[in-house]
């Protein structure tokens, strides 16, 4: 898969097939999946052959969200879009209301430095694995992943194109 084109966002990840009728989980990597996944919503996707797909349908198992998609009506034809990422437009992202709150893909290709200035590195993607991490190319070939808390990044300069790391100590040893 190639990277997001840098005009959409990933907002979900078509999983296994669910039942017999088309229906497939996803993994959400939205806040708002209600609202992203309402029946024809129109998703690009990557690979982009494989769309754009148009939900047909959404609802909740348990905690999972199942989705169905126009013209996937089998098990098997669901099964064809297995591990699709779903994409849309960054234009239709709302505002964030909160200033400490980022889109990942504002914070991707920002420089990170230590609070005294020394280079640490550039985000390459941020990872939500139960806490968010900021994952960071070293310089040197290496990966540093940084928790996305006040506590270590204490400044995001999206204008600036700069992230502060203020590292406990230890964390740039691993």
């Amino acid at each position: 898969m190639g990277p997001t084109p840098p005009d959409t966002v990933v907002v979900g990840r078509i999983g296994r097939p669910h039942g017999v009728r088309g229906e497939a989980t996803v993994e959400l990597r939205t806040d708002d999946p209600d609202a992203r996944f309402v029946p024809g919503a129109v998703l690009r996707t990557d690979p982009a052959e494989r769309g754009p797909l148009t939900v047909a349908g959404a609802r909740w198992h348990r905690e999972v969200l199942l989705l169905a998609f126009e013209g996937y009506d089998s098990r098997e034809a669901v099964e064809t879009l297995r591990d699709t990422l779903l994409e849309v437009p960054v234009a239709d992202l709302p505002a964030l209301d909160d200033p400490e709150a980022f889109y990942d893909h504002q914070l991707v290709g920002l420089a990170t430095r230590l609070p005294d200035g020394t280079p640490l590195g550039e985000v390459t993607a941020v990872r939500h694995e139960g806490a968010d991490l900021l994952v960071v190319a070293r310089p040197d070939g290496g990966e540093l992943l940084v928790p996305f808390v006040t506590a270590i990044v204490p400044t995001v300069d999206l204008a600036g194109g700069l992230v502060v790391v203020d590292p406990p100590e230890g964390l740039l040893d691993l």
